[in-house]
């Protein structure tokens, strides 16, 4: 007897309870340009015209969190409300925040970047000239303070993490794995490859706009010699 795989098939949007004051409101399993364009369509839609108990949203890759007052609502409150925005949700700005963001490859920023070329049959540079040429959304924030997630890293040089991760990777390093890039903010370990280090500051002093990017906005990098990167560094 063949099983029907259809009837397996998960429809979304799925709503599910988390802890006493939360909603995650889920809208795919994958890193994919029109899933995040629900997320953050659905996002600006309960910013722009929060429930009655509501405090603030969290969006990720694929999904929403929506965080409430459980003293004034309960999930089934907050559940029922979010869904009215599902269909007459606001459109996602046309517009997004675009960003520049330097980057030097010097062989001292850059351990991986051969290990990189040489899993993808690349050379080096063509390693640079195919990050260089990717153009990279701001899908969520997460891990570790001001730690954006950049997805649309070019196909030819997408290999999966390290095997194991390691420790004191320097702040502004340039990482990436698999579709994804970050610009690091602390020292910390990783299991992604380290192609480069950035001088932008990705961390304000701003409290009300503590990071450079907004989820949504468009980052591109722009190569720069060591020169340029002490000097940024000097100023």
């Amino acid at each position: 007897m063949l099983l029907d795989v259809t009837s397996f098939q998960r429809s979304f949007p799925i709503f599910k309870p988390v802890g006493d004051r939360g909603v995650l409101v889920e809208f795919g399993e994958n890193i994919d340009q029109a899933v995040h364009t629900s997320v953050l369509r659905f996002d600006r839609a309960l910013t722009s015209r929060p429930f009655v108990g509501f405090i603030e949203t969290v969006p990720a890759y694929a999904a929403v969190l929506i965080r409430f007052d459980p003293l004034v609502c309960d999930h089934s409150f907050a559940e029922e409300a979010a869904r009215r925005l599902l269909d007459g949700g606001e459109n996602v700005k046309s517009q997004p925040g675009r960003h520049e963001v330097l980057v030097c490859y010097d062989t001292d920023f850059a351990p991986d970047l051969q290990i990189v070329a040489d899993t993808t049959g690349l050379g080096s540079e063509q390693v640079i000239e195919a990050h260089l040429s990717g153009q990279y959304d701001v899908f969520m924030y997460g891990f570790a303070p001001g730690y954006a997630y950049l997805a649309g890293v070019p196909n030819k040089i997408r290999i999966p993490r390290k095997p194991a991760a390691i420790r004191d990777v320097p702040a502004g390093s340039v990482l990436i794995a698999g579709p994804q890039c970050l610009v690091s903010t602390i020292t910390m370990p990783t299991g992604w490859w380290i192609i480069g280090r950035s001088p932008t500051p990705i961390l304000t002093e701003d409290p009300d706009h503590p990071f450079l990017f907004d989820v949504g906005d468009r980052v591109q990098f722009r190569m720069i010699t060591r020169a340029e990167f002490d000097a940024e560094v000097g100023r």
